[in-house]
């Protein structure tokens, strides 16, 4: 098990990818925190950890609180003795033309998709360098991160943030050997995508799910991506096999993307 002995946080882990990605880590053998803004999603995973013969705590987290952040790290030193390994999951996006996105929405994507990985990385970086152990941040960035998208500004921009915050945090944090990655994953079939599908809809004059349909058909690899197809990545990136590897964004899309 290659994470065997090792401490993972996971933000929006109660459901989607989040939750796929502490399951796994679990299987691995890593002591899991699952972190999510719905406490009853979170420990719902808990459960399945428990269930296959993991340990695991839920924390109530909300990313753009600096609080909730530092709650989380202080939940996985308490319960588990440290914190290895910090995946910031937790992400929000809405489907809206250029000329209508408001101030309170372009807020919102970057509250939680920017702002929540700051505070996150913050947290977990100081609990790192105080253990003088190294550690490993893996951020959820999108192939929306990689292009601009005409019904997608605010989300596009948000990503490609998270790309360039990848690349800023692997150089300071690469003196205390924490390396700095992330994953750039394409249409994935999650409670996300069903509500950017509705949106798409709406604003395509489409039938719910056609949408989704019409853009998973043009993905090289032949089908939509599944919350499991970015496991396989994150494992690598949160084990020993990466330790030469900092500032980088892998694609996990099917081959939707070739940047």
């Amino acid at each position: 098990m290659r994470l065997e002995g090792k401490v993972a946080a996971v933000t929006g882990a109660g459901s989607g990818m989040g939750r796929a990605i502490a399951l796994a880590f679990a299987r691995e053998g890593a002591k899991v925190v699952v972190a999510d803004l719905n406490p009853s999603a979170g420990q719902g995973v808990v459960d399945e950890i428990a269930a296959g013969g993991g340990e695991a705590i839920a924390t109530e987290t909300d990313v753009r609180k600096q609080a909730d952040a530092q709650t989380m790290v202080d939940a996985a030193v308490e319960r588990f003795g440290g914190l290895d390994i910090l995946v910031n999951n937790a992400g929000v996006g809405k489907i809206i033309p250029f000329l209508e996105t408001t101030n309170e929405d372009w807020d919102f994507m970057f509250d939680v998709n920017c702002k929540g990985l700051l505070w996150c990385s913050q947290a977990a970086a100081r609990q790192m360098i105080a253990q003088g152990r190294g550690g490993k941040i893996i951020n959820l960035a999108s192939q929306a991160g990689r292009r601009g998208e005409a019904l997608v500004l605010a989300y596009c921009a948000s990503k490609a943030c998270v790309i360039s915050m990848t690349q800023s945090i692997a150089l300071a944090l690469a003196p205390h050997k924490i390396n700095v990655n992330g994953i750039a994953p394409g249409i994935v079939d999650t409670p996300f995508w069903v509500e950017v599908d509705k949106q798409f809809a709406n604003l395509l004059g489409m039938e719910v799910g056609e949408p989704k349909r019409t853009f998973s058909a043009s993905i090289p690899l032949g089908r939509i991506e599944q919350p499991e197809d970015v496991t396989g990545a994150a494992i690598f990136l949160a084990s020993s096999d990466s330790d030469y590897m900092t500032q980088q964004t892998i694609n996990v899309d099917g081959g939707n993307w070739p940047g």
